[in-house]
């Protein structure tokens, strides 16, 4: 017997499952928004799907949120809570943000580091799709 539990260095949620409403893109664009704004704020997410471990701080997490099946990534953050749900098979837990990358940064790191049909980025027009 035995249990598939995965380990992620992602933090990939939508914004049912806690991604924080004031990251808006169109926002940040304009005026780039600093972790700093974020100093002392603790973020739940919930309903993750499948049992997951998230590297626990100090160890940095990636911040991506899932907007309609495309990742866009924003960021670092420290998981400083996690529960797994074994009848429901999800995990949640809470996190802090420790970092924002700066707008060109998010764009080439979702053009280079994201899968080509998860890229919420579409370089090719070199506008957000």
């Amino acid at each position: 017997m035995g249990s598939y539990i995965e380990f992620n260095d992602t933090l990939q949620i939508t914004t049912a499952q806690g991604f924080p409403k004031e990251l808006n893109l169109e926002s940040h664009l304009n005026k780039p928004i600093k972790a700093e704004d974020f100093e002392g704020r603790v973020f739940e997410f919930c309903n993750k799907s499948n049992i997951r471990i998230y590297h626990p701080a100090p160890v940095r997490v990636f911040l991506a949120h899932n907007i309609n099946g495309k990742w866009l990534h924003w960021g670092k953050v420290h998981i400083i809570e996690q529960t797994i749900h074994a009848e429901t098979q999800t995990t949640s837990g809470k996190y802090k943000i420790i970092q924002i990358y700066e707008p060109e940064y998010m764009r080439l790191k979702n053009i280079f580091d994201v899968e080509e049909d998860k890229r919420y980025w579409d370089d090719s027009m070199h506008k957000i799709i």
